[in-house]
């Protein structure tokens, strides 16, 4: 009997543990998305402060037609930054970031790209490290319930099981929910 009491016991701080860490998800987000929407308002601005400088490093790293990217990757980090921000089309803004990110370590940090296994440090130290990590957090997790995407969702009415049927109605493998299968 006692073990029993002892399985019950641990299930019922098990869940506890859960449901607090699972409390934590928006505020994490709203953290995340603050600090490094900011940051990449920052840097695109900064990429723009100075654009023949720029170009010239762009140059160097063998971008091409450097002065288009300058803009491009500038006005690419300011406007989505914003909008990573306050959380305003979240998913969707972190795709052109995560092309962004994935471009410099192609091209400013190409050594440390090709020596991912040899120097991980050098990986994960590199600028474009922490950016592409936040974008990738946001387009996988979503911005949380603290941000504008939340608000236009809640206002129309938008739904977990809405989002479910899109989600296997698009899939091309057909999945079993516990209502029977979806068309």
């Amino acid at each position: 009997m006692k073990f029993q009491q002892l399985i019950e016991s641990s299930r019922a701080g098990y869940e506890l543990l859960i449901a607090s860490a699972s409390s934590l998800k928006s505020p994490f987000l709203l953290g995340v998305r603050l600090y490094w929407g900011w940051q990449m308002f920052v840097a695109g601005s900064a990429h723009l402060s100075d654009v023949p400088a720029m170009v010239e490093r762009f140059q160097e790293w063998g971008v091409p037609f450097p002065t288009f990217n300058v803009y491009l990757s500038g006005l690419t980090e300011i406007v989505c930054g914003l909008l990573l921000l306050i959380g305003f089309a979240s998913r969707l803004i972190t795709i052109p970031l995560i092309v962004n990110f994935c471009v410099a370590y192609l091209t400013a940090s190409r050594e440390v790209l090709l020596n991912v296994f040899n120097d991980p440090d050098a990986f994960v130290s590199d600028a474009a490290f922490l950016f592409l990590l936040a974008s990738l957090i946001v387009f996988i997790f979503g911005p949380g319930a603290l941000s504008v995407d939340a608000i236009i969702k809640k206002l129309s009415g938008g739904s977990r099981q809405r989002e479910r049927k899109l989600i296997v109605t698009a899939s091309p493998l057909r999945v079993q929910s516990s209502v029977g299968s979806l068309p």
